[in-house]
């Protein structure tokens, strides 16, 4: 079933959506932002100007009619649970609404930390039994997209299956760092082998490999069934691709969903787990008619909205413009006599005069001091960069004071600038 972002896709908010329980996993660090995860868990990290991560897949449960939703946390919480309480307070408990923070916890038979992606849901099987759910949604809190998970359950139940995965088409190159699915003519899985060497293919499409975007639909009672066998199983890894899925292909109904939009084609998904990877996906979304759509009301993205004014840009002198070109300028910031240039500017950002921004994302309430220039640059929240500073001109120097990407990009943090800032994030 094709599906899309667009707004003339129909919905699918039903008893479908209004009877699951959507649970996101947001514990994970995501070592491979490097010091962008030092204070905060990877769902929290700041993206497209205003944003976090995890709005992402919670504005997708709202805009889908699921509005039971439990955020599992583990890893440096504070930021992530902060921006909850602040942003997603509005749903209406007395309606058997909520959005419930989880922690990973000790229990009277142990537990603590979440040992895989199984243990962690499996942990929140007590709150599972007493939503009384037809069907239990389960999201990687750290990937952005737009999907109308109506219409994933709409497939799920059409297919009498017992568990769906929601799946990307990428090449067989590409396979190797997902899990892989091998299906057959009717989507149905009948083998789940994790970054594989030589990926299965589709049936029909010989260069295409079917790979997991980390989104499950179960039927409640199934995976609680699972998950109890699982946590029981010596030498289990606790994992969901590693372990619940390959145990069940054999014997229960398993479904894959594709997600593409109404054109048939690979509809639009990001893992901006590496520095690279969030750079280019906050860069694209500056362009003309950027695939992801931040301006479509018909599926807005919700998020905490600070009380700023508008963006300022003064001074008009010989030497001495404020202005920006091809850039996304969030409020509450000021561009004083700066040039900024294909970049984008989270709230509260100031460019003070003289200075040049290029190919750059600055995060919220950082300072770029006069005569700087600074290209191809994250600056992390609440940095101060002096005056004078030049970043992105010499590798080799960036290389000494902050973290360059193999593609180039780098990362600077208040600590690489000798600020101990860490304690506001």
């Amino acid at each position: 079933m094709a599906n899309s972002n667009e707004p003339t896709q129909d919905r699918f908010v039903s008893q479908l959506t209004r009877g699951t329980v959507a649970l996101i996993l947001a514990g994970g660090r995501g070592t491979r932002l490097h010091q962008m995860t030092d204070w905060r868990a990877k769902p929290a990290v700041p993206f497209g100007g205003k944003f976090r991560i995890v709005d992402f897949p919670l504005s997708n449960c709202i805009n889908s009619g699921i509005r039971r939703i439990g955020i599992l946390t583990q890893y440096k919480a504070d930021p992530l649970i902060k921006h909850i309480q602040q942003g997603w307070g509005f749903l209406r408990g007395e309606f058997g609404e909520f959005v419930n923070l989880m922690p990973a916890q000790q229990t009277a038979q142990g537990g603590g930390w979440y040992e895989g992606t199984a243990d962690a849901i499996y942990q929140s099987i007590d709150m599972l039994s007493s939503q009384n759910s037809e069907h239990v949604l389960i999201l990687a809190g750290d990937h952005i997209y737009k999907m109308d998970y109506g219409q994933m359950l709409a497939d799920h139940a059409s297919q009498g299956a017992d568990l769906t995965i929601g799946c990307l088409e990428v090449s067989l190159e590409e396979a190797k760092d997902f899990g892989v699915m091998h299906v057959d003519k009717n989507r149905m899985v009948k083998a789940f082998v994790e970054k594989p060497e030589n990926p299965p293919s589709m049936p029909g499409k010989a260069d295409i490999a079917l790979a997991s975007m980390g989104i499950y639909i179960f039927n409640t009672g199934f995976l609680i069934e699972q998950l109890i066998k699982d946590a029981q199983t010596d030498g289990s890894t606790r994992d969901f691709g590693h372990d619940i899925i390959p145990a069940v292909i054999d014997d229960f109904n398993v479904n894959a969903y594709p997600f593409l939009n109404l054109q048939g084609e690979q509809s639009y998904w990001r893992d901006v787990g590496t520095l690279d990877a969030y750079w280019s996906a906050n860069m694209e979304l500056i362009g003309v008619n950027p695939e992801l759509n931040l301006y479509d009301k018909t599926w807005p993205i919700w998020t905490y909205q600070a009380q700023n004014p508008p963006a300022k840009f003064v001074f008009d002198d010989k030497d001495r413009t404020g202005c920006a070109v091809d850039s996304m300028v969030s409020g509450g910031c000021v561009v004083s006599g700066a040039t900024v240039k294909h970049s984008l500017l989270f709230s509260d950002v100031r460019v003070n005069s003289y200075s040049i921004v290029k190919d750059s994302v600055i995060l919220p309430e950082a300072v770029i001091g006069r005569n700087c220039r600074i290209t191809k640059t994250i600056i992390e929240k609440g940095c101060l960069v002096p005056e004078d500073t030049i970043i992105g001109e010499d590798k080799v120097e960036d290389e000494k004071r902050f973290k360059v990407s193999s593609g180039g990009v780098v990362l600077v943090t208040p600590e690489m600038l000798g600020q101990q800032r860490h304690l506001v994030r």
